[in-house]
């Protein structure tokens, strides 16, 4: 976290590296090919083990993060999970037992798990815990008393300062001594007790606010050493305390990474992204931790977020077909204000409900999983670029990916090192176990050649994961509605046909929001259907609105591909 508001000074220039002596790398990437991990902000323990089993492991996630799960501060905001007052197991997204239950359901799906935690700090007052506890600023029976925490009483205010940095309060919160054995043992045994649960790595919150020495003695300390470790530590340039300083205990989340999209995506040209990553500065790749948003950073408006559109979504994509970093994919949701707690306190009822944005499960992200995980371990091939807002690049013999940025179609025939054969755009249709595709599919020539129209703010991505023979049919209804709504607030589409919903409202097809105003989906259907259909808005109580008019209809051509561009009717 942070700040409980952003910290406008996190990127205050300063005092420089100096004479500081950097660890040694460590080799702490999440092992094997499945390296993206879901964030579930804010869900609760219950839901994203539910996940886990119906999407993150079918999608191919390796692991999936959760909120902090200690016990913190009462209060409806999301900040409240980041002023712990103790370490049990109790916070607002459920207790020890479903927590518990939640690893166990994550790992049988094939997904491991991250525990966001919070151990630069305490709270910055007094009260009763979600668990219970009592406390007091600089107490907290059972684990800490004032004699704990710094001296340093006041709020960070020079980020050249390393030691006003690391020892004074992030945003008046109670900043632990973390040069303390005892205080070091007392968040060895908080991590020890989440591995005993089967916890499988951590994201290390404010780590920049603790010294690396702090870090790498509390490490040691663990009985799992080899547990992954991502560390928060945003870089700063010119500040005292640099994120290369953390290289030695785990990955380092890459701030920059997220930023330098922000800036290419809105005001410059994709076509800079040619050797994006280290190139630029960065931390080594498998030193680094990149995302596109979290839940800081959507909220100071520092990086993309959902409400970008089309732009957050082909951002994420290339983030996922790129070789550089260990990739997040944050999945929180709709806010006004930047304080808002989760939705009905982090339970999710269902995905594009009550505000639930559920980003990892978007088509164009969720099927990049498979995309990476197909092509890891190669490079990058076959770069291309029209000079400003369009690319396309291949991943050695194994994958290649189209992005159009630009406000007009792209029609090219473009050059891969894939194998001859037919493959899935698993951008516009998901593709099926044993081969088969529900959507558009490609042919590469024996030369490695396809041709594609890619449409404005869209992409095409191939892999050799997803084929497009089989006995699936590769016909398909793009759907594209223009329609405006309010938070909470979600379009879906129905019709006479089963892949419709045959009618139901329960039935219906979930539209994506990430072209906002544009609400799409491709749904499988064969080649000749005839088929009415038509618009729907679900509020956030469940109440259904539907388009006002008659039934619309459409035939899917002898190509088997159709798109449709419609406009809500009031």
């Amino acid at each position: 976290m942070k700040s409980r508001r952003r910290l406008s000074l996190a990127v205050a220039a300063g005092l420089a590296l100096g004479s500081l002596t950097v660890p040694p790398a460590a080799t702490a990437s999440p092992p094997g090919t499945r390296d993206v991990t879901a964030v579930m902000f804010e869900w609760s323990f219950t839901s994203v083990a539910r996940e886990c089993t119906s999407t993150l492991g079918p999608l191919g996630y390796g692991f999936v993060q959760v909120s902090p799960p200690q016990e913190h501060i009462q209060g409806s905001q999301w900040w409240t999970s980041y002023q712990p007052v103790s370490y049990k197991i109790a916070g607002r997204l459920g207790d020890r037992a479903a927590f518990s239950a939640m690893v166990g359901t994550c790992h049988a799906a094939g997904v491991k798990v991250i525990a966001d935690t919070v151990i630069n700090h305490m709270s910055a007052g007094s009260g009763t815990g979600t668990g219970g506890s009592s406390y007091t600023k600089y107490n907290y029976p059972g684990y800490y008393s004032d004699q704990d925490f710094h001296s340093c009483r006041t709020a960070i205010g020079d980020y050249t300062n390393r030691s006003n940095v690391q020892d004074c309060e992030l945003v008046n919160l109670s900043d632990l001594n973390t040069g303390s054995d005892y205080v070091r043992t007392e968040i060895a045994d908080y991590l020890n007790d989440l591995t005993s649960l089967g916890v499988d790595g951590f994201r290390i919150d404010a780590a920049k606010h603790i010294a690396a020495a702090d870090l790498a003695a509390i490490k040691a300390k663990l009985t799992n050493t080899g547990a992954y470790w991502k560390q928060e530590a945003i870089y700063g340039a010119g500040e005292a305390v640099q994120p290369t300083e953390y290289t030695g205990t785990g990955d380092v989340q890459e701030f920059r990474f997220a930023r330098d999209l922000k800036r290419v995506f809105l005001t410059e040209n994709l076509a800079y992204l040619s050797n994006f990553g280290t190139a630029w500065g960065y931390l080594p790749s498998n030193q680094a931790a990149v995302f596109v948003d979290n839940h800081d950073t959507e909220r100071g408006g520092d990086t993309l977020s959902y409400k970008n559109g089309s732009a957050y979504t082909l951002a994420q994509v290339f983030t996922l077909a790129w070789p550089y970093g260990a990739p997040d994919v944050n999945s929180g949701y709709e806010f006004n204000d930047n304080d808002a707690g989760p939705p009905n306190g982090g339970a999710v009822s269902a995905c594009y409900s009550d505000g639930w944005k559920c980003q990892h499960r978007w088509r164009q992200i969720g099927n990049m999983v498979g995309f990476r995980n197909a092509v890891s371990g190669t490079a990058v091939t076959n770069w291309w670029s029209n000079g400003n807002d369009q690319i396309a690049f291949g991943r050695g013999a194994k994958g290649y990916v189209a992005i159009n940025h630009e406000g007009s179609a792209l029609t090219r025939t473009f050059q891969t090192s894939l194998p001859a054969g037919t493959y899935c755009d698993v951008q516009h249709g998901d593709p099926a176990a044993g081969g088969g595709c529900g959507g558009p599919t490609y042919t590469v020539n024996s030369s490695g050649q396809f041709t594609a129209t890619v449409p404005a703010g869209d992409a095409v991505a191939l892999h050799v994961g997803a084929t497009g023979s089989g006995s699936t049919p590769a016909g398909g209804a793009t759907f594209g509605v223009t329609a405006t709504t309010t938070l909470g607030q979600n379009i879906f589409v129905t019709g006479n046909q089963g892949a419709l919903g045959s009618w139901a409202p329960a039935g219906a097809v979930a539209l994506s929001s990430a072209a906002y105003p544009v609400w799409s989906a491709t749904v499988a259907l064969a080649a000749g259907t005839t088929f009415e259909y038509k618009y729907l808005r679900k509020n956030a109580d469940g109440s259904v609105t539907w388009e006002s008019g008659a039934n619309r209809t459409a035939t899917v051509p002898a190509s088997g591909q159709l798109t449709l561009s419609d406009t809500w009717r009031s």
